[in-house]
């Protein structure tokens, strides 16, 4: 398959031109612009998303996360001003606007004692404020930076997190955060939780037109600020999304990238229509090859967003997202051999004679394991359900697939009662509908390659004959080996009130109720015969011989219906009094489990049925903040949090085993820090340092032994370690020069040694005890030591350059604790070997003066020098005959992405 680099030379060419002469060829007349920042009169913090507008007109902005607000092509002449906010009195301030920039500040009074700021469900960290350690990403660095890649990337440069695309597939983003993976990593969106309801886990595909919508991103590490039930114990990631625009416009963002990328925005606001209701939508329109074989991408987005002001004391908001998708994956690392003999050779522990065994893939790094090509003469037809469609290429098939639609809609309502009390409020619905595909049954594979890969051409000619691969005769007509879908249908209604009380003066209180239920449907189906008429599948108990014989669409393998009930509060005590704050909250939870399968009989001729009991976990932690003058202020924090397991460490979704002593996973966590800000605030700077105690983790599977008995193994009590140091520093000596630095140093490692049990699913035989030996290793897949660092030019006005380094070391592979059943084996796993990637970024808002739109073009270069280097690691993979040693030879890997690029322009009127 030959790729397509777009954009091609000569379209660059020409969009370079038409910008440039964009940019010098008009000059008849001219626009300016008002800016400036609103804060609280009595504590001169920033108010985020207070609105401003021209009087008499629709015209305006909402402040950003710094409370800035900018509102461009104004026409010269004199304005009256007004800037509002819930629970604030409203201010009018009157300009006069030429052919430049004016600023005009508001410090707004509030309209009561208590509720000085509108505190919603983000429960974002303020500067010198709030006790935690946290890190911003507004929506210039997203701009300027993200470069359409998956949001997590972004955060790379900030401390502790470390974010890998994994096998490159668009929205297969993982992130790490502390030595936590994102199921210890609570991620919201307009501060409503998002993280998958049965395993904590968040699949970025399902977002992937939140970073266009993104007003700012809010990293928040350790246990956070953040007052939901949810505990977060890695960090509290929260995304806020763009309000409705106070102002009428119009934008069209085109980019193009390697690997025939092409990625359409689109943005329409309604401004401010008779100052009470304002709207916009977005839409995304996405497709490209993939730079590794077989990730392409096929995908919509779309976002709206509308507001609503009933008066002066109640707000309503509402949002709705989503991103129908498809897109290729790769999703099984490799030995390094097989993606890059001469990298493998120069690394000191690979053992050469292993080069042997994992002959070097053609696509060298590009390889995809989950890809190959078929003849174009097959044209049987795919499905999902009843609906019948043509694969995404005739040339090739994907084994690995992903297709998702996860809309999401938010109803907030923000009350001010009284003097004395708000209430915030949301609803939310999240749908979700689609899968992942696979093989199933008896599949021809072509082992002459580095790694096993599915010989499709072979596969449809075994199931058009009548003899499997084997040689034996089977009906005509019967496909062996299929085609799946692994489907995840799902619903989640839920709900979140907080209610803020003015106790009395400093004393501020807030409680809140946190809901949500669940339904999940897991089921696999037929989704391609490889030529086949058939498939045979007695996989449910209540099939008669007539319905094994299943047909596209059909379901075969397993159907079950999981569900989630969730129900949580909390209180929080705020003391706010000169340069000290404090808070101190607890909250408590309570989590119930079903599990439905309707192919298996419980022995009564009925659907098996299994229910847990409702388990609680609980929450408290605190923390306080002293300002020791303008310049310096230190903070420290502290909690324990006792949390449920999830789903499959509660209930076996296979067999339908509950664990009837599902232990909660306990940490205790502290910190403490010290900001700096020089008096000119160009110099700022961030120290901070973290302990982790992760008690009781448990960890559990359903496996088959050697005698094909199979169960349940669930291991309990293991105990983790994480601490570290954190540090973040920006400096800009002059408005034209910029630096940034970021670094953290960890150690992360388990602290015992742990025993399971096995359970056989017929439940008469006896429980056996397994020992694992894991003391002392260090807690792999993420690096314990990394920095980042940038430097930024922006040499004449809208022109911005910046170069971005990250070095990443100590990064210990990831392994599985149920592999460890050695006493003498206390060898750490493998340690993959450090690395730096550079990454380049520039845009440049074109001067036209002239014109009532703002033209802007733009370039990112991720991997600038085209690095070769390791960025997930797996160690002693039991599918590639590892000989325990814990070395290179024996690890698999996905290894970082050669050099990208996306470049573009947008319009904006």
């Amino acid at each position: 398959m030959n790729k397509r680099l777009l954009p091609s030379t000569r379209l660059t060419a020409l969009l370079c031109a038409l910008a440039l002469g964009l940019g010098a060829g008009f000059s008849a007349y001219a626009q300016g612009t008002i800016t400036g920042t609103v804060t609280d009169a009595e504590t001169g913090e920033t108010l985020i998303g207070a609105s401003v507008v021209l009087e008499g007109t629709t015209i305006g902005a909402a402040t950003d996360t710094d409370g800035v607000y900018v509102i461009t092509n104004v026409a010269p002449g004199s304005y009256a001003v007004m800037a509002s906010f819930i629970g604030f009195e409203s201010q009018s301030q009157s300009v006069s606007v030429g052919s430049g920039s004016v600023t005009l500040d508001f410090a707004l009074v509030g309209a009561n004692q208590a509720l000085q700021a509108l505190e919603v469900f983000a429960s974002r960290a303020i500067d010198r404020k709030t006790p935690v350690a946290y890190s911003n990403i507004d929506k210039v660095q997203m701009r300027q930076q993200l470069g359409s890649r998956d949001i997590p990337l972004i955060l790379n440069t900030t401390p502790s997190v470390y974010a890998t695309a994994q096998g490159g597939g668009a929205g297969d983003a993982r992130i790490n955060v502390r030595g936590f993976d994102q199921r210890n990593v609570s991620v919201m969106i307009n501060g409503v939780p998002v993280n998958d309801m049965e395993n904590g886990w968040v699949y970025w595909s399902n977002w992937d037109g939140v970073g266009d919508a993104t007003s700012s991103l809010q990293l928040q590490r350790g246990l956070s600020a953040d007052h939901l039930s949810t505990p977060s114990i890695g960090g509290s990631f929260n995304i806020l999304t763009d309000p409705a625009s106070m102002r009428q416009g119009l934008s069209l963002k085109q980019e193009f990238g390697n690997d025939g990328f092409l990625k359409t925005t689109a943005v329409a606001s309604s401004g401010l229509i008779n100052n009470k209701f304002s709207a916009m939508v977005l839409g995304v329109r996405k497709r490209g090859d993939g730079l590794i074989r077989g990730t392409w991408t096929d995908a919509w987005a779309y976002y709206g967003a509308a507001s609503y002001q009933i008066n002066t004391k109640n707000r309503i908001d509402l949002y709705a997202m989503g991103a129908p998708q498809r897109h290729g994956q790769n999703l099984y690392r490799q030995n390094i051999g097989a993606l890059s003999h001469s990298f493998a050779r120069d690394l000191d522990d690979y053992d050469p004679a292993a080069l042997e065994k994992f002959p070097e893939a053609a696509d060298g790094r590009e390889y995809n394991e989950n890809f190959n090509t078929v003849s174009p003469s097959y044209t049987g037809q795919q499905a999902v359900e009843d609906k019948l469609f043509d694969r995404h290429d005739s040339g090739f098939l994907n084994e690995r697939e992903n297709f998702f639609h996860k809309p999401q809609v938010n109803l907030n309502w923000y009350s001010q009662f009284t003097d004395k009390l708000l209430l915030s409020t949301v609803l939310y619905y999240s749908g979700g509908t689609g899968g992942g595909t696979g093989t199933y049954g008896d599949i021809l594979w072509d082992y002459s390659g580095p790694s096993r890969i599915a010989d499709w051409d072979g596969n449809v000619a075994i199931n058009r004959g009548t003899e499997d691969r084997k040689g034996n005769p089977k009906e005509a007509g019967q496909a062996m080996g299929i085609l799946r879908n692994s489907r995840n249908n799902q619903y989640t209604f839920g709900a979140i009130a907080k209610l803020q009380i003015d106790v009395a003066e400093p004393f501020d209180l807030e409680v809140g109720v946190d809901w949500r239920t669940a339904e999940i449907e897991h089921y696999r189906e037929v989704r391609d015969l490889l030529g086949g008429d058939f498939f045979i599948n007695t996989s449910s108990d209540f099939f008669t011989d007539a319905q094994t014989r299943r047909r596209l669409g059909d379901k075969i393998a397993y159907d079950f219906t999981n569900t989630v009930d969730w129900v949580g509060s909390f209180v929080q005590g705020e003391y706010t009094r000169g340069p000290v704050s404090a808070y101190a909250m607890g909250g408590i939870s309570s989590i119930k489990y079903t599990y439905t399968n309707h192919f298996r009989d419980d022995g009564t001729g009925n659907e098996l049925y299994a229910e847990t009991d409702n388990i609680i976990g609980f929450q408290v932690k605190g923390g306080g903040l002293y300002n020791v003058n303008d310049q310096v202020a230190i903070f420290g924090n502290a909690g324990y949090v006792s949390k449920v397991p999830i789903f499959d460490g509660v209930i076996d979704d296979v067999g339908g085993n509950v664990n009837d002593d599902p232990h909660n996973e306990s940490f205790l966590s502290v910190e403490a820090g010290a900001g700096f800000r020089s008096r000119d605030r160009r110099l700022n700077a961030k120290l901070n340092v973290y302990f982790t105690q992760w008690n009781d983790r448990t960890v559990t599977r359903s496996i088959i032994l050697g005698d094909g008995s199979d169960g349940l193994i669930n291991l309990t009590g293991l105990d983790a370690q994480h601490q570290g140091i954190e540090a973040e520093v920006t400096y800009q000596p002059i408005d034209l020069l910029r630096f940034d630095a970021a670094g953290s140093i960890a150690n992360w490692k388990y602290t015992n040694d742990v025993t399971g049990t096995f359970r056989p699913d017929d439940r008469s035989s006896e429980v056996e005890t397994y020992n694992f030996f894991v003391k002392d290793l260090k807690v792999g897949d993420a690096p314990q030591t990394q920095f980042s660092y940038a430097v930024a030019v922006m040499p004449t006005e809208g022109l911005f350059v910046q170069a971005v380094g990250k070095t990443f070391a100590n990064h210990y592979s990831n392994f599985d604790p149920l592999g460890r059943t050695d006493s003498a084996d206390r060898t750490q796993s493998w340690k993959a070997p450090g690395y730096t990637v550079f990454d380049l970024h520039a845009g440049y808002d074109l001067p036209l003066q002239t014109l009532p739109v703002d033209l802007r073009i733009f370039a990112n270069v991720f991997n600038v020098f085209d690095s070769v280097y390791i960025q997930d690691a797996l160690d002693n993979s039991p599918f590639n005959g590892f000989d325990g040693d814990h070395d290179a030879d024996d690890a698999e890997v996905f290894l970082g992405l050669p050099r990208t690029f996306t470049l573009g322009f947008s319009v904006t009127y």
